[in-house]
């Protein structure tokens, strides 16, 4: 049993939950957005997470009534970070279920919801150009 999800069925209940924008916004949290993730690239190789993440974030922010604009909803940055992140993850992992990769991924600095922090000036990762687009990071590089 997880700490987060009840086992690997709840956390593809979450994904599809995301993709059909039926997911309660309560469970749209930190552990929400990496189990969504995580689920995506392990479970739909049929979808490219990097490209296609934005429309669905964009789609579910909207049918729980999250305006995406300059200051709030959507963020592209943090978005394509946590998916490196994820992705990196989860390659450590191969067959490890996915409950259990993530209570791994929550007990890990990612699991900290400032981690990106350590590798963005708060400045910058909560600036209007960081939101709409990829920028890199201004502290120090990813390591994944």
């Amino acid at each position: 049993m997880s700490g987060y999800f009840t086992g690997d069925e709840a956390i593809a209940r979450h994904g599809l939950a995301l993709l059909d924008r039926s997911l309660p916004k309560a469970q749209w949290t930190h552990a929400g957005h990496f189990a969504a993730a995580l689920w995506l690239l392990r479970a739909r190789p049929d979808i490219d997470a990097t490209r296609q993440m934005s429309g669905f974030i964009r789609a579910y922010n909207e049918a729980t009534g999250v305006a995406n604009t300059d200051n709030g909803g959507y963020h592209e940055t943090i978005t394509q970070a946590s998916l490196r992140a994820a992705r990196a993850f989860l390659a450590d992992r191969p067959g490890m279920p996915l409950h259990e990769v993530i209570d791994a991924l929550m007990a890990s600095p990612l699991g900290k919801t400032d981690w990106l922090l350590a590798y963005w000036r708060r400045e910058t990762l909560f600036s209007v150009e960081a939101r709409r687009s990829w920028v890199e990071p201004d502290l120090e590089a990813l390591p994944f």
